[in-house]
Formats: C-alpha cells, sequence, structure tokens
C-alpha cells in the first residue's frame, strides 16, 4: 500500500453538520479500501483566485494508505459531489 495526501476544497456557505458528513463519508470510503492516517480541518481560507463563483474554501486535508488502484475511484467520488470545488492527491515518497 502506497501513503497519499489529499487536499478538498469545500465551498465555504455548508453548515457545519454538512462539512462533518463530507468528511465521514470520505473516510468512511477510504476505510473501506485502506485506512485514513489523519484528517487535518484547515477551516476557511481565501483562495488565490475564484473557483464556481466563490473567493473563500473550507480546506480540509486526508492522510491516508491505500492501493494506487483506489485513487481514482476516491476521485470520481470527488468530481461527483457538487459541494467539493476543488481537490488534488498526491502520493507521498518512500
Amino acid at each position: 500500500m502506497n501513503e497519499y495526501e489529499s487536499v478538498i476544497i469545500i465551498k465555504p456557505n455548508l453548515e457545519e453538520g454538512e462539512i462533518e458528513g463530507i468528511i465521514t463519508e470520505i473516510t468512511d470510503l477510504i476505510n473501506q479500501n485502506g485506512k485514513v492516517i489523519a484528517v487535518d480541518k484547515k477551516g476557511i481560507k481565501k483562495l488565490a483566485y475564484e473557483i464556481n463563483k466563490c473567493k473563500e474554501g473550507y480546506f480540509i486535508t486526508f492522510d491516508f494508505e491505500v492501493k494506487s488502484e483506489f485513487v481514482v475511484e476516491l476521485e470520481r467520488n470527488y468530481r461527483i459531489n457538487e459541494n467539493i470545488i476543488k481537490f488534488i492527491t498526491v502520493k507521498h515518497d518512500d
């Protein structure tokens, strides 16, 4: 299994319960296929440029271990979720 870090940006106008729901959904999906190491909620930050008419976004970082094939499925789920406005997943060096 490989270690990855995934940063997602969520729409800033969501309630705390909705944000927790997204985090739970993602961690459950990752745990079904590997293991979540850490979740870091960075909070609302100003974006460098406007994305989908949003000037701010709620940043969340996930550190996890999964097989490389799963990353495609994870990013597909990010794209489906209309509340996630941007994401990036990178592999940690060994």
